[in-house]
């Protein structure tokens, strides 16, 4: 399969090492939002054609697929553009930065019937899939989930320290990805939201810190905080408290309520959670079906997100 890979910054270059171990994908086009950069990690990677215009990739003869690790604000227009195009599409997490545009692409997708991924990569790091699986086996029920997401990012830098061309959300990019997982790991929507927020900050225009509180009709609630003015540890942590145990999710650990290390390395394929979420993509292209963390799936999560953000305007 050959496949256009959009957006030549640190997801983008996440995704070209992953599918460097998939047999049988072919990265036959790079877009980029610079020249200079675009062309240097083609030739870093090897791909043969590289261009800033997303049509001209779309073009490139016998491309099937594109993923979008692209400017939040980029996403749906361009996923939209590719199904446009005829191939399928993921397209990184905010599918959207508002509800509208995230409505306008889960439309599209179901009128070219082609796959339509979102990049929930939490449904497929083994630490979440192992406390899924329990779920699914009737062993777990989960009655709360706390989550921290904590970032320094008082700059408008990436994960490589290079300046971004767009501003990080707490929202709608962080929140997206823990009321997704909560949806997913409850099978339940969401009932009751509420969301409050610190100061602005001058410049970046961005709430700087963040509390939610979520719960499903069967009451099992979560409580998440965000904040981009925490000086370390930083990342994403879960905490997971059920009826049957407590288990504490950091990146691809995993460990009990008692800090007892579970081993989840043969829960799949590989430890990489951004390349199963890419073999996930192929294969459902391959086999004709709806991906785990599609758009259709994905959307109702956007729905909260709008909620959340109606509160946090009035």
């Amino acid at each position: 399969m050959k496949v256009l890979m959009a957006g030549q910054g640190a997801f983008g270059q996440k995704h070209l090492d992953a599918m460097k171990k998939i047999d049988g994908i072919e990265v036959a086009t790079l877009v980029g939002g610079s020249p200079d950069s675009t062309k240097e990690v083609a030739e870093k990677y090897g791909i043969p054609h590289w261009t800033t215009d997303l049509a001209e990739g779309l073009a490139q003869p016998g491309v099937e697929a594109a993923l979008l690790a692209t400017p939040t604000q980029m996403h749906a227009s361009q996923a939209i553009q590719c199904l446009d195009a005829g191939k399928h599409v993921m397209v990184e997490i905010p599918m959207a930065d508002n509800i509208e545009d995230a409505r306008a692409l889960a439309a599209k997708q179901k009128e070219t019937g082609l796959v339509a991924m979102s990049g929930q990569t939490r449904h497929f790091n083994p630490s979440h899939q192992y406390v899924h699986k329990k779920i699914q086996a009737g062993e777990l029920s989960i009655q709360q989930m706390d989550v921290q997401t904590y970032f320094f990012r008082r700059t408008n830098m990436n994960a490589l320290g290079k300046p971004r061309s767009w501003t990080d959300h707490l929202l709608w990019h962080h929140a997206c990805h823990t009321i997704d997982l909560f949806m997913y790991q409850t099978g339940e929507d969401i009932s009751e939201c509420y969301a409050v927020q610190g100061p602005k900050h001058p410049d970046l225009g961005i709430a700087m810190d963040m509390g939610i509180l979520l719960k499903t009709p069967t009451g099992k609630i979560c409580t998440l905080s965000l904040s981009f003015n925490n000086d370390g540890p930083l990342g994403t942590f879960f905490r997971y408290i059920g009826d049957t145990g407590t288990y504490i999710a950091r990146y691809d650990d995993l460990v009990n309520g008692k800090e007892e290390a579970i081993d989840v390395s043969k829960v799949d394929v590989s430890m990489n959670g951004i390349e199963l979420q890419d073999r996930e993509f192929f294969a459902a292209i391959k086999e004709g079906r709806e991906p785990n963390a599609s758009v259709a799936a994905t959307l109702p999560a956007m729905e909260v997100l709008q909620r959340l953000q109606e509160q946090l305007d009035y």
